[in-house]
């Protein structure tokens, strides 16, 4: 599923308070990297990931090649920063109540 322009304003804003939670280090795009990102994703559904200084191809790629890895759209990159968005239809959420990655 695309996310809209809209969408992609909304999830921009909200992922400007977060941290990142999965950090790519000199091994780059690794097996182990990809599914702690899906693991994150599915609890999470948005996620900042900091991208290694060392990692040989550009930050836009990379984040590229993640989101297909793990099925979720790229809401930015900044530098060698990288948001990830992939709704989790499984995960409860009231009406309400904050989104999971507030939590």
């Amino acid at each position: 599923m695309k996310i809209t322009s809209r969408q992609r304003a909304e999830l921009r804003a909200e992922a400007h308070h977060l941290t990142a939670l999965v950090h790519v280090g000199n091994q780059g795009l690794t097996d182990a990297i990809r599914t702690t990102l899906d693991e994150v994703l599915r609890t999470h559904e948005l996620v900042k990931v900091q991208l290694g200084k060392q990692l040989e191809i550009p930050a836009r790629e990379a984040a590229a090649q993640l989101a297909e890895s793990v099925r979720a759209d790229v809401v930015q990159v900044i530098g060698k920063t990288a948001t990830f968005y992939r709704e989790n239809r499984n995960l409860e959420k009231k009406t309400g109540s904050l989104p999971p990655w507030r939590k």
